[in-house]
């Protein structure tokens, strides 16, 4: 019956005689909120950020760069950072944008009622603590931090944090609850209708950022078609009809259709690698594998080649380092990864005088992700060596409970998109006592952490994540196997699509 009903929707939209201005796009499920940064997902943010824009942003190469704002002057002492706003940038509902938007906008993030996802990166639970945020002039936005912090900017700027966007007062009902995003981004909020799309229109007075072309969420943000329309088809045989079609412009496949689109003589297949960091966590403080050698012979037994090659369809590449593979910081440290050796495996499970007890892997069923298939894959190589391994399925938000709350021995994960090397590692590395989600609680990596998310030198940084990623090869906390593959579908009458870490419309027209 679902089948039937998004056949019916899709029909509808390929009857529609705006549909020729219209690029239609494929979401696998619908968002979760427009409240940036608030009960969000990948599928949210993407979205959002067309409407919405932050004082800072990340460009294609991971980069940070001055999105609403022109520029930022930092203190001598690093704790002090005077942004300097662009001028002439509008609402949506015409009004401009001044620094006290933004400190409106700030204060609401950091109400506890808000709910916002990043609050803690900000109030010194979880990171930075802001101590004051003020605006002197309508151009000058100041914040002050307790203490200095070189990764302050690129939390700011994270998508999932919906890039700290500033937005009108007009966004709120009269009584103060949630309406809808009015922001200055290159698209309007439009319809929504819940459970199936979300439509987007043109902004006329948009004031793109300076760029002479795309640059991820810098650059030139030039929207080429008046109406973004974003469907929710969950099932990837109705995708790859409306792709077939013409319904359907533009859609994320998986990689086990991309050989089947790419012999449509109408698509179009573009192949990416993001920073999404696929693998396992282990609980160091299991009674079993709190013993480092059983984790070195999990990492030794599994064949990473074969394994993301049978996962990705041939399309994805090994890597065992928390940098990303399109990092800057990916070098040739990074790209030595753990040694696929069976027989190392079986020594090191008769040093750690392992007997047979049971190892569980908690995973989940979830499409979108390769969770359930890593598990597999892992389990057959695990018991060859002569590991006892056993896969317990969970729905997504219970095997998440149980990441939260450290209540596992082995998990599947995936690690959503961190641009900055070392924003990725505070996503893994802290304390467990006071944070039960990290994974990785040596007192060596918590240095480490905290001198890259202080130190903004390149060379600097490239030593600390060596570092890092050598220390991994030897304490075995997670093995990550790989980064995610983004494959993107789209008609070939359609120009500018790119696959990257998000999707991003601006930029793609249908001439």
């Amino acid at each position: 019956m679902r089948a039937i009903t998004i056949a019916y929707m899709l029909l509808a939209i390929a009857v529609t005689p705006s549909n020729a201005q219209t690029l239609t796009i494929a979401f696998n499920q619908d968002i979760r909120s427009s409240d940036p940064g608030v009960n969000r997902d990948g599928n949210t943010d993407a979205v959002i950020l067309h409407v919405v824009e932050g004082l800072f942003a990340y460009g294609a190469d991971g980069e940070i760069g001055p999105l609403l704002a022109k520029s930022v002057q930092a203190s001598s002492d690093g704790k002090t950072y005077e942004f300097t706003l662009r001028q002439g940038v509008k609402f949506h509902n015409g009004e401009e944008m001044t620094s006290a938007d933004v400190l409106w906008s700030w204060n609401r993030y950091m109400d506890p009622h808000t709910g916002w996802r990043c609050k803690a990166f900000f109030d010194g639970h979880d990171g930075t603590k802001v101590v004051s945020a003020t605006a002197p002039s309508p151009d000058k936005f100041v914040m002050t931090l307790a203490e200095p912090a070189a990764s302050f900017l690129g939390t700011l700027a994270l998508p999932d944090c919906g890039e700290t966007a500033v937005i009108s007062r007009a966004s709120l009902k009269s009584n103060g609850d949630w309406d809808k995003p009015i922001g200055t981004g290159p698209f309007k909020f439009g319809d929504w209708k819940r459970g199936q799309s979300v439509t987007l229109t043109a902004f006329a007075d948009y004031v793109s950022p300076p760029g002479e072309s795309w640059n991820g969420y810098l650059g030139l943000k030039k929207p080429l078609v008046p109406t973004l329309r974003f469907l929710a088809v969950p099932d990837g045989a109705t995708v790859a009809a409306g792709l077939r079609s013409g319904e359907i412009d533009v859609a994320s496949v998986p990689e086990a259709l991309v050989e089947e689109l790419r012999g449509d003589p109408n698509l179009m297949v573009e192949i990416g690698t993001e920073p999404v960091r696929h693998g396992f966590i282990l609980q160091t403080r299991n009674p079993l594998l709190k013993n480092v050698k059983l984790r070195q012979a999990l990492a030794a037994a599994i064949d990473y080649k074969s394994l993301v090659e049978e996962i990705t369809n041939g399309l994805g590449h090994a890597n065992n380092s928390p940098v990303y593979q399109t990092s800057r910081y990916y070098g040739p440290v990074e790209k030595q990864g753990f040694a696929y050796d069976p027989a190392q495996a079986r020594r090191l499970l008769q040093e750690a005088g392992y007997k047979g007890e049971p190892l569980v892997i908690l995973t989940n069923k979830r499409d979108s992700m390769p969770n359930y298939s890593a598990a597999v894959f892992a389990q057959q190589m695990w018991q060859a060596v002569g590991l006892n391994v056993q896969i317990n399925v969970l729905d997504w938000a219970t095997q998440l409970d149980r990441y939260n709350t450290g209540n596992y021995m082995i998990e599947t994960f995936s690690y959503s998109s961190r641009f900055d090397p070392a924003l990725g590692l505070e996503q893994i590395v802290g304390p467990k006592d006071t944070q039960p989600r990290k994974v990785w609680e040596n007192p060596r990596a918590i240095a480490l952490t905290t001198k890259a998310m202080q130190t903004t030198d390149p060379r600097a940084r490239q030593e600390i994540f060596d570092a890092a990623h050598k220390l991994i090869l030897e304490d075995v906390p997670m093995i990550f196997t790989h980064n995610a593959v983004s494959a993107v579908a789209h008609n070939k009458r359609v120009v500018g699509v790119r696959p990257w870490a998000s999707p991003t419309f601006w930029g793609v027209g249908k001439p």
